[in-house]
């Protein structure tokens, strides 16, 4: 049951995702060894979006290793079905700590079974698009795992997700796959010199996530770059806009202010869906940590606009034929469609 419902989940977002986002762009999977174990090491921009966004471009299934504090309770099925691990950090206390050594262990065996990880090794999600310093949790852990299975290939491979913009619908998102770092080479060094040759594999998966990138770096000239990303300039491709972005971004377009005409289409397109929108307004406010709102957006509207327009579909044709009922939900579907194509095209 658990298999059937992590296929169907995953499948139904394959489908989902071209219409919440303008395009998804996918670059460097033929990058992605076939001979053995990976471990995925995505940035962390997204939330609970960056594990979709992997899952369903890689080609490859995976478990996740997830924050601790959401497990247990009426939930855990889904996490279980959803093939979920969970990780603790300091904030979790102290003491938790020490639940990472089995669950860890858990991942060697995974691995040893040629199964797949995902692991942020940024330790925290936020929504700027360069790099916070990476932990050494991933390599640590590719590294004992390799030391058990001697003749497994194990491979860290970086991955750069890109938003053009962090929280409206209607975007481009470019997810690339760097160059993987295979770990086998690396257990003899890391049997002599552990601690040098975990910090050089942390500094070389780090830069190898920089190159996945539109943004490395927090420097002087970040905020000036950043004007410059949306989904208009992201049509030149993640390569193009990398190397304008970061050389004469003053050469790329930015995203104009709404005009009063806009403005009106875009409140007269709302009416339709008003409900639904609001509702969604009240759950975003329930998340003051607005990393998870783009997220929230992606699975609860596929929940609620869907529910919404077939109880208005079967309450209509109390009053009019199917083939009006029909037409009227299908007038509030282009509404919506028209809505959002509205707000992406703003600052």
């Amino acid at each position: 049951m658990k298999i059937f419902f992590f296929k169907t989940i995953l499948l139904l977002l394959k489908f989902y995702n071209p219409f919440y986002f303008k395009k998804v762009r996918v670059y460097g999977q033929e990058n992605i060894p076939k001979d053995g174990s990976l471990i995925f090491s995505p940035n962390h921009q997204g939330s609970f979006l960056d594990p979709i966004l992997v899952a369903t471009t890689c080609g490859f299934e995976f478990h996740s290793l997830t924050r601790s504090d959401v497990f247990g309770g009426r939930l855990q099925w889904f996490l279980d079905a959803l093939k979920m691990l969970p990780v603790y950090r300091i904030r979790d206390g102290y003491s938790s700590l020490k639940k990472n050594k089995s669950v860890f262990e858990k991942c060697h065996e995974l691995l040893a079974q040629g199964k797949n990880l995902i692991m942020f090794s940024e330790g925290l999600h936020h929504n700027e698009y360069f790099l916070k310093r990476i932990s050494k949790g991933s390599s640590r852990l590719a590294l004992e795992a390799q030391i058990k299975n001697a003749n497994k290939n194990i491979y860290l491979i970086p991955v750069g997700i890109n938003y053009s913009h962090h929280n409206r619908t209607r975007q481009e998102v470019h997810v690339v796959y760097g160059t993987p770092i295979p770990i086998r080479d690396l257990t003899s060094p890391y049997k002599n010199e552990p601690s040098v040759t975990l910090n050089e594999l942390r500094e070389t998966l780090e830069i190898n996530m920089k190159d996945c990138l539109w943004i490395e770096e927090e420097d002087e000239t970040y905020f000036e770059k950043k004007k410059f990303i949306n989904h208009k300039n992201a049509k030149l491709g993640f390569y193009k806009l990398k190397e304008i972005v970061n050389s004469k971004p003053n050469s790329l377009n930015q995203l104009p202010e709404p005009t009063i005409l806009k403005r009106t289409l875009i409140f007269f397109f709302s009416l339709p869906n008003t409900i639904p929108l609001l509702v969604i307004s009240r759950i975003l406010n329930l998340f003051p940590d607005k990393v998870f709102h783009n997220g929230v957006k992606h699975l609860i509207g596929l929940i609620i606009f869907v529910l919404w327009w077939i109880i208005l579909f079967f309450s209509l044709i109390y009053f009019v034929d199917i083939h009006l009922s029909s037409l009227i939900i299908f007038g509030f579907i282009v509404s919506l469609f028209l809505r959002q194509e509205l707000l992406s095209s703003y600052k």
